[in-house]
């Protein structure tokens, strides 16, 4: 089975530095295996994100990125990421990160971003991580403790919405899943 037979037109743009793959898992409804190999910079961040967007568009909402064969991300790349997770969230979707290699997660952690991902070290867990998700829905979230991801400041929020840091001000966004965002 093809990209294109999955994501009708994944294929159309390809990329030397960028290689992905696509795997359908079938007993999970709108999950998606993406098995990346090279590296995302400036450059070709722009192909991945349109790649990614044609799989969302097509109802995969559900999306496992199989990072083993990932060799590094800029910041860029990492944007990419979160602009991803901010697609499919509003649609029930989440997203996995499988297999990130140690220099690839320092970026992640760096930047401040590896507490917005789930971060799994095998495809059954990420995929099971799915399956349990949507039982989870119904347990109570709020009131939430968390550290906020510029300064580290530990903060409650008692429901989902927008709001700042007491300590550096920076705006956040916590969603029903609890997951928290910045902006």
């Amino acid at each position: 089975m093809t990209n294109n037979d999955i994501v009708s037109g994944f294929d159309d743009e390809k990329d030397d530095s960028l290689k992905i793959k696509l795997q359908k898992v079938g007993e999970v409804d709108g999950c998606l295996v993406l098995y990346l190999t090279g590296y995302i910079d400036t450059y070709n961040s722009n192909y991945f994100q349109k790649r990614v967007a044609k799989a969302i568009e097509c109802g995969f909402t559900r999306l496992v990125f199989q990072c083993g064969g990932l060799n590094y991300v800029s910041s860029t790349g990492i944007g990419s990421f979160t602009a991803f997770l901010k697609a499919v969230k509003p649609r029930g979707g989440d997203l996995v990160l499988l297999e990130i290699q140690p220099k690839v997660y320092e970026v992640f952690q760096l930047l401040g971003f590896s507490q917005f991902f789930n971060i799994k070290d095998n495809l059954d867990d990420s995929i099971n991580f799915f399956r349990s998700n949507s039982a989870a829905e119904n347990v109570a979230l709020f009131p939430k403790v968390f550290s906020c991801p510029i300064c580290s400041k530990k903060l409650k929020a008692l429901k989902p919405g927008r709001f700042r840091c007491s300590e550096c001000k920076t705006i956040l966004a916590i969603d029903n899943a609890g997951q928290v965002f910045l902006g």
